[in-house]
Formats: structure tokens, C-alpha cells, sequence
């Protein structure tokens, strides 16, 4: 009879170490970072096609195929930097660096991602593939030594971003505006230079040396950056909205209702990083601060109405 009691609990014990296994590999593609990649979509947002299910069909291919490449990458850097990680305070508890996910796991799946996402991304098109093709070989530059370059490091981290909106742009055969290439190059230079400040203050407050490339950065060089690329930001969303191209594109001069969600969210991170002293990394700024998801929710609600309900509404505005 106590055997049977053995037999009975060990199945949901047996559940339970599957489901941390499943969860482990997850944070090891970094599946929560996925979401870097609905970028791809945003050019059909601001084409007025959002609604179109042929070009849906062929972005969410993208997107997937971006996820499991990005994934690939991800699972490379972590492969390859597990001792540095292990001497940080929060990546030693990556699930490489920890052990959680061995080296004949992590290797397999890789590639895995990898080769997965090369082949999506010959399915989606060869323009789409040789923008993948770029992103991928470009990180990998990154992860063999061109994260150590300070400047160049937070340059390929922004590149990686415009290269998701070129692809969401190929991928939906709509164009892509060059202000909103400017525009998210700006915005990802400004999140990569909060990350780099957050890599600053983890240094010095464990007194390891967590990443080479932060010897070519100091506290006052990036709060600098940061103030001088949130101007620019702002005054490039400020001429976009004024553009006569944009305005004529959108058919309507009332996009400059839009930016008080940029600016507020812009200035909710500022202070975030320099009243509240949060050292978190942008991403997970994100993910928790309900002010900025807030901006994030209405700026596209707002631009929704315009581009999709400009008939309907607005006219006294």
C-alpha cells in the first residue's frame, strides 16, 4: 500500500519538474523578449492595412520568424559569455550560467532557432530573408566582440530595431516613411543608453566587471546621452507630426495630438531612472511601469483613430 502512495504522488512531482524544465527553456530563448519583435508590424499599422488579412498572414510569419532567429542569438550569447555571467549579480541566474540548461541542450537548440528561423524567413521572401540574414549576422558580430566596442555596441543594439521595422515594411510590401526609421532608431538608441546606465550602477554595486564595453561609459557621459537623444527624439516626432509628406500619407494635420503620450512617456522614464534611482533595465521598465504602458496604450489608440476612424470623428477638432 505505501508503494502505491509512492507511485500516486510521483506523477504530479514528475508534472511539476516539466513544467520548471519547460520554463527554464523558455528563459533561455528568452521568449519574453519576443515581444521586441511585434515592430514588424508597425509599418502596416501606420499604412492603414492593419485590417488586412494577406498582409497579417505574411507579418506574423515575420514576427515568428524574427522570435525563433533572435532566440538563436540569444541562447549563442549566453553560451558564450555563461563564465561572465556567473559574476553578475542578476544574469547568474540565467538558466546557462546556473546549470539549469546544460551545454548538450543549449547547443542543439540554437541551432535549432537558428536554422528555423532562416528557413521561415526563405518562405516569407528573399528580400525578407536578406534582412533577417543581416540582423542575424550582425548579432552575431555583436556577440563575438562588437558588444565590447562602447558606442559601436548600443549603434548594433538600435540597428537591430530598424532592421525589424525594414523587415515588417518588406515582409507586408508596404513603405516605410524615413522619419519612422529615424524615429525608432532614436528610441532604441535611447532604451540601449538606459541599459548601459543600468549596467553602470549593477557594476558598481558588485565590483565585478559585468561588461568590458562599460569602461568607454561613466555616469555623467550617459545621463548627457540620454538628455540629448530625448531632445532629438522629441523634435524629430515634432517635425514628423508637421511633415506635409506624413500629413498628406495620413489625411489629417492632427498628428500632433499624438505627441503628448511621447513626451509624457519620455520624461515618465527620465524620471524614473534619475528621481526614483530605478536601475532596471528598460525592458523591464516596460514591462511593470503601468504610467508608460499607459503612454504606450493611448499614442496608439490615438494614432488607431486617426489613421483608421478619421471619418468618422475629429472633424471639430
Amino acid at each position: 500500500m505505501g508503494e502505491n502512495v509512492k507511485i500516486t504522488n510521483s506523477a504530479p512531482a514528475a508534472s511539476l519538474s516539466w513544467l520548471i524544465y519547460l520554463r527554464n527553456l523558455a528563459m533561455m530563448v528568452r521568449a519574453a523578449h519576443w515581444a521586441k519583435n511585434l515592430f514588424l508590424f508597425i509599418p502596416l499599422f501606420f499604412a492603414g492595412k492593419l485590417f488586412s488579412a494577406s498582409e497579417l498572414f505574411h507579418v506574423f510569419w515575420g514576427v515568428i520568424a524574427f522570435s525563433l532567429t533572435a532566440s538563436g542569438i540569444y541562447v549563442l550569447n549566453d553560451i558564450k559569455d555563461k563564465e561572465k555571467d556567473q559574476l553578475h549579480p542578476v544574469k547568474q541566474h540565467r538558466v546557462i550560467a546556473s546549470g539549469k540548461i546544460s551545454m548538450g541542450v543549449a547547443i542543439p537548440m540554437m541551432l535549432f532557432c537558428m536554422t528555423g528561423g532562416m528557413l521561415l524567413g526563405w518562405v516569407c521572401g528573399l528580400k525578407f530573408l536578406l534582412v533577417l540574414a543581416l540582423y542575424l549576422l550582425l548579432n552575431i558580430g555583436y556577440s563575438f566582440g562588437l558588444k565590447n566596442i562602447p558606442i559601436l555596441d548600443i549603434m548594433v543594439l538600435a540597428a537591430g530595431f530598424v532592421l525589424r521595422i525594414k523587415a515588417g515594411g518588406v515582409v507586408a510590401r508596404v513603405g516605410i516613411s524615413q522619419w519612422l526609421m529615424i524615429m525608432v532608431f532614436l528610441l532604441a538608441l535611447f532604451l540601449a543608453l538606459g541599459k548601459r546606465r543600468d549596467d553602470i550602477l549593477v557594476e558598481a554595486y558588485s565590483g565585478n566587471d559585468v561588461r568590458p564595453a562599460i569602461s568607454g561609459y561613466n555616469l555623467d557621459f550617459l545621463n548627457t546621452s540620454l538628455a540629448v537623444v530625448s531632445a532629438v527624439m522629441i523634435m524629430a516626432y515634432i517635425m514628423y507630426t508637421l511633415s506635409p509628406e506624413i500629413i498628406q500619407h495620413i489625411g489629417t494635420y492632427r498628428l500632433y495630438y499624438t505627441g503628448i503620450f511621447v513626451f509624457a512617456g519620455i520624461l515618465r522614464y527620465l524620471q524614473l531612472i534619475y528621481v526614483n534611482k530605478d536601475t532596471r533595465s528598460p525592458t523591464r521598465i516596460l514591462y511593470k511601469d503601468h504610467f508608460i504602458q499607459l503612454c504606450i496604450v493611448f499614442w496608439s489608440l490615438s494614432f488607431y483613430c486617426l489613421i483608421y476612424l478619421k471619418d468618422l470623428s475629429f472633424s471639430s477638432l
